[in-house]
Formats: C-alpha cells, structure tokens, sequence
C-alpha cells in the first residue's frame, strides 16, 4: 500500500523560511510527477509547485522566487523550500505524486495527509 507523508509544518513569523518533506513509502515500481498543493481556509486546493521526473519544475506566480521544490528519486522524496513566508501563505500543504505502484499497475495519484503552514506574528 502507497503511502505519502508530509512533515515539517509549523508555525513561523513573516519572512521566515520551513522546509517541507514529503516521503512516499510502500510498494513503488515509479513515480512521475511529484507537486506540492496547498487549501487555505474557504479556498480551493492549488497547486504550488509541481516538478517531473525529467526535472522539469513550475510554480504558481505568487511563489516565484521564494520556494524551491526539489525531490530525491533514490529516496522516493520530495521537498519544498519555503523562504520569506508571508501570512497568505497560510495553508494545509498537500504532497500528490503520480506514481506506479507495480510494473502491472497504471499509473494513479495519491495523497498525502497535509501539514499545517501558518505565517503569523
């Protein structure tokens, strides 16, 4: 069984930084894209950042220049860099990973459970 798990949430002050992981376990055969999305009290769910296997990376506008995602494909992981945080980006972060449980399977995307991200002084 798929799992991912998100970690490193919390609360911070404006222009402070967090750093994101995201682990996937269980039964991977390969994962594809991997994105971090985030849901803001009576927001819809966006996506933040999305990065492939083939190192091709996009974010939204609103973190351009102050996120970094990056994923290690040896440890089924990926990361978001969260610098000069500001209270609009308060939210629950997703981890989503496209992935291949078995070379039998198709792909399909999972989730992770999402951690807390709150920017307030």
């Amino acid at each position: 069984q798929v799992r991912l798990v998100e970690s490193g949430g919390g609360l911070v002050q404006p222009g402070g930084s967090l750093r994101l992981s995201c682990a996937a376990s269980g039964s991977i055969f390969s994962i594809s894209a991997m994105g971090w999305y985030r849901q803001a009290p009576g927001k819809q769910r966006e996506l933040v950042a999305f990065i492939n296997s083939g190192g091709y990376i996009n974010y939204v506008d609103s973190v351009k220049g102050r996120f970094t995602i990056s994923r290690d494909n040896a440890e089924n992981s990926m990361y978001l860099q969260m610098n000069s945080l500001k209270p609009e980006d308060t939210a629950v972060y997703y981890c989503n990973a496209r992935l291949r449980p078995s070379s039998r399977e198709s792909f399909d995307t999972y989730w992770g459970q999402g951690t807390q991200v709150t920017v307030s002084s």
